[in-house]
């Protein structure tokens, strides 16, 4: 272990066993690196690093903060590690999608409001029936995104955030050369939303399974 990292796990320590909560400033620099028994340039590395993947906050004459360690703050690093990965590793992301997608969708049938269900009508209505690639896309994004917000868990929507950068490309390139993907898309997301509707919670897992398997089977049958 280098001396980075085990300023690291020092630090880290501290906040698991609640010695800093979330909002807590870090003591200063000189006091935190005698306490821990670290010198100040490993001290300085560490917080850099835990500052990169939103574990601290370094505020510019202010001090350094632990953040609110909120699921979607800090699974921000996830997703743009996952922007980096490569064409042929994108069969996995979609595998990865196609088991929690559809469990969010399950779990928001039974919380999902009225005013969200509207919400969610209004995105496909304003849509049309003869919407551009780009649009279906960034409809399909935020359609997804709501049903995820509204099965109350927030690290799973966190996680399904995370994953849909590689399968956006996927689905862009899915809607320029199959013929019918956006129709087939639209009725898809029209029967996920009668299910939420209906509150039929495995109804509405089964046509959010088959909504990311019809795009992992066509582009499983293209590579």
């Amino acid at each position: 272990m280098t001396v980075t990292d085990e300023a690291i796990e020092k630090i880290k320590g501290m906040i698991v066993s609640g010695a800093l909560r979330p909002g807590d400033r870090l003591p200063k620099e000189s006091e935190l690196a005698a306490e821990l028994g670290l010198s100040r340039n490993s001290l300085r590395e560490a917080v850099r690093a835990l500052s990169l993947i939103r574990i601290l906050d370094v505020r510019q004459g202010d001090g350094t903060y632990v953040t609110s360690l909120d699921p979607q703050l800090l699974l921000e690093a996830l997703s743009f590690v996952v922007d980096f990965h490569r064409d042929d590793t994108v069969l996995e992301f979609l595998a990865v999608r196609r088991i929690l997608e559809p469990a969010a969708t399950a779990m928001a049938a039974a919380r999902i409001s009225e005013r969200q269900l509207d919400a969610l009508s209004s995105q496909l209505d304003e849509l049309g029936a003869d919407p551009s690639v780009e649009e279906l896309v960034a409809c399909d994004l935020e359609f997804h995104r709501g049903i995820a917000l509204a099965s109350g868990n927030s690290v799973l929507c966190s996680l399904l955030e995370s994953m849909s950068g590689p399968t956006t490309r996927a689905r862009v390139w899915r809607g320029l050369t199959q013929e019918d993907a956006v129709g087939r898309t639209l009725r898809e997301h029209r029967a996920i939303l009668s299910a939420l509707r209906d509150r039929d919670a495995e109804a509405a897992r089964s046509w959010a399974t088959v909504h990311v398997a019809s795009v992992e089977q066509w582009l499983r049958s293209t590579l």
